[in-house]
């Protein structure tokens, strides 16, 4: 398929309802391969797809009826190359104008996004080591699971929500969604799965992220799961226990959901502990912030 032009009102459209600020630092580097006198549109796909809220509105729009696509496209280079320049352009500007932030929300924030960069990464890389037949599925996953969590910051104020998953994070009784729902009647997973809809993202990824804290269910031996989303869920926590969302997130040092759960997922995909060591290892030599377990 040869990429779309977009109308004027096309993009405004897409702009609309649900939005995730994009990262300071990502626009600029964007601005900044605009104003070069040779764009290269790969660097730009590279760029969003590192941005939660950018990632979400490319991904929104190349799997609108508009495109009339058969299957959904889950691959943010691939639905960078199903627009033309100009239209990728124009919803970045877009957005860049209508991110109004104060110092506060961003340094809030980025816990948030350093978080779901290093998970995305960390998720596409386990995926290919364990044979999982869809790594953009895993980047995507590990990028939009907790897209929930700004949104609930938005809603009920970050230093109240902060203070929310400090405590669900530090419990080693409760599942972290249910203090959220016990406070809030939702909770971020709820948020993200409608967020990720309205994005028009694959229904088994929505599914995925609206039961990526229910392991007791998807890890109990009675309970049927769909393989494919299992399957995801698995390759997610391992990354997210990797890279210590249990400290980025929740300030706590100790990872209890993977305390309850980990031996099962791992016992699921067919590795053990020191697999795991092994890759936390080769993660940190490339840059990614793991936790502090992993460090000698």
């Amino acid at each position: 398929m040869s990429s779309r032009e977009l109308s004027e009102t096309q993009i405004q459209n897409v702009l609309q309802g649900i939005r995730i600020p994009p990262q300071p630092q990502i626009m600029v580097d964007l601005q900044m391969e605009q104003a070069m006198p040779d764009p290269d549109i790969a660097r730009i796909a590279q760029l969003i797809s590192k941005d939660v809220g950018l990632s979400g509105t490319i991904l929104k729009l190349v799997n609108s009826p508009f495109f009339g696509l058969s299957n959904k496209i889950t691959s943010v280079e691939q639905a960078v190359n199903l627009l033309s320049y100009s239209s990728v352009i124009n919803i970045v500007n877009g957005l860049t104008i209508r991110s109004e932030m104060t110092d506060e929300d961003i340094v809030a924030l980025n816990r948030f996004w350093d978080s779901a960069n290093d998970i995305s990464m960390v998720a596409a890389t386990i995926a290919k080591e364990i044979g999982h037949k869809n790594h953009d599925e895993a980047y995507l996953l590990g990028l939009f699971h907790n897209c929930g969590i700004p949104l609930m910051m938005k809603r009920f104020g970050v230093e109240e929500y902060s203070k929310t998953m400090s405590e669900a994070y530090g419990s080693d009784q409760i599942r972290i969604i249910d203090l959220e729902n016990e406070r809030y009647n939702t909770n971020h997973a709820v948020v993200g799965y409608y967020t990720a809809k309205a994005w028009n993202m694959p229904m088994h990824l929505c599914s995925a992220i609206a039961e990526h804290h229910n392991l007791n269910q998807l890890f109990d031996d009675k309970y049927s799961a769909d393989s494919e989303k299992k399957n995801l869920i698995a390759i997610l926590k391992i990354a997210d226990h990797i890279c210590a969302s249990c400290q980025v997130l929740g300030g706590q040092n100790t990872d209890y959901e993977w305390r309850r759960y980990g031996e099962s997922i791992l016992e699921y995909v067919g590795l053990g502990t020191y697999d795991i060591e092994d890759m936390a290892a080769r993660f940190r030599e490339m840059g990614i912030s793991v936790g502090d377990s992993f460090i000698d």
